[in-house]
């Protein structure tokens, strides 16, 4: 990929999507049904956001069509099937200022990528996302402490404390059951973040063990970890687990990074948009979690009808002669 520096032209384009999330390339194979030239935007190194970056192996239960399936999986799908339209990719770029004019944005990589297009959409997730990290934990990561588990095998026959309360450390638990020598689970508290269905089946499974009102008081080994000093916070009663890996899922925090100046509306974090998708800022859509609206629910699946709202609704700043109803893809045929 050519590299350009911002004195030199913009190179143009339809429509730019921020974000390269299962709702950014979905985004982009549904501009590209629309007919528009579409590039792809994102600050990691390659497609798929947090599903690639955290848990490329984990199952998703809740996207329609499939009952069950990988992470990466899904990401592959998505972008084959965005693919189909050639989006331009510019992946390790993060998007660092945008200029908004009547008739088009330019939006300026931090590589000093140039990129002039007639309507954006934002799917950026969460924005930057950093792991909060596991007390006391100074240098044992890579060690056997992981925030994340992006292979499963790597686990194979190992004893595993999971520390956290949320649907990260549940899935983890489930997911590794048949693949690790033993699961431990602990949380601070005996009130859970998980999914309920999630969280009986993890309590009703002999081969993980739960721990509630626990946490970790001290990491314990030579070259990697060996055993950890866990305490209950109600008692101050301390036990030793012996385990070689450890999974911190303790969340992380999200930072929009320089969307924060762009001047787009903003509550906790997250961009407010209308029933279109759009934004405060005129050619500038959003869809994903990093959209809030009344009623929002924060799906992959919710994501994807954002994506396609979005870019619909775009439609008529790219090309005044669309409408926003592109009519059904049943309707069409690749001879037509």
């Amino acid at each position: 990929m050519t590299e350009q520096s911002t004195e030199s032209p913009p190179t143009e384009v339809d429509l730019l999507i921020i974000g390269a999330g299962p709702a950014g390339l979905y985004g982009a194979y549904y501009a590209g049904f629309r007919g528009f030239s579409v590039a792809i935007m994102d600050s990691l190194i390659e497609p798929g956001g947090q599903v690639s970056a955290i848990y490329p192996e984990k199952d998703i239960l809740d996207v329609a069509g499939f009952p069950r399936v990988k992470g990466q999986t899904l990401v592959d799908n998505l972008v084959a099937q965005a693919n189909q339209f050639d989006p331009t990719y510019y992946l390790g770029h993060r998007a660092e200022d945008m200029d908004l004019q009547d008739d088009y944005v330019d939006v300026t990589s931090h590589k000093g990528v140039r990129l002039r297009c007639k309507a954006v959409v934002i799917t950026g997730g969460i924005g930057t996302f950093t792991p909060r990290p596991l007390p006391d934990s100074d240098n044992w990561e890579g060690r056997g402490l992981q925030y994340f588990v992006p292979k499963l095998d790597v686990m194979q026959d190992k004893d595993v404390l999971i520390v956290g309360g949320g649907d990260s450390a549940f899935d983890w638990a489930l997911n590794l059951r048949d693949i690790a020598r033993s699961i431990t689970l602990i949380h601070r508290r005996d009130r859970f973040r998980a999914h309920e269905t999630t969280v009986d089946d993890v309590i009703a499974d002999e081969r993980i063990d739960v721990h509630t009102f626990h946490e970790v008081s001290r990491i314990n080994g030579n070259e990697r970890i060996e055993s950890v000093d866990i305490f209950d916070n109600r008692t101050d009663e301390k036990r030793t687990i012996k385990c070689q890996a450890v999974v911190a899922a303790l969340g992380f925090t999200a930072d929009l990074g320089p969307l924060k100046r762009w001047g787009l509306e903003q509550d906790k974090r997250q961009v407010v948009v209308d029933t279109s998708m759009h934004t405060n800022l005129n050619r500038v859509f959003a869809a994903g979690d990093i959209t809030t609206y009344d009623g929002k629910v924060k799906l992959i699946s919710v994501g994807f009808g954002e994506a396609a709202t979005a870019v619909n609704n775009a439609a008529p700043y790219i090309d005044p002669d669309k409408g926003v109803f592109p009519g059904h893809s049943s309707d069409k045929s690749k001879d037509q």
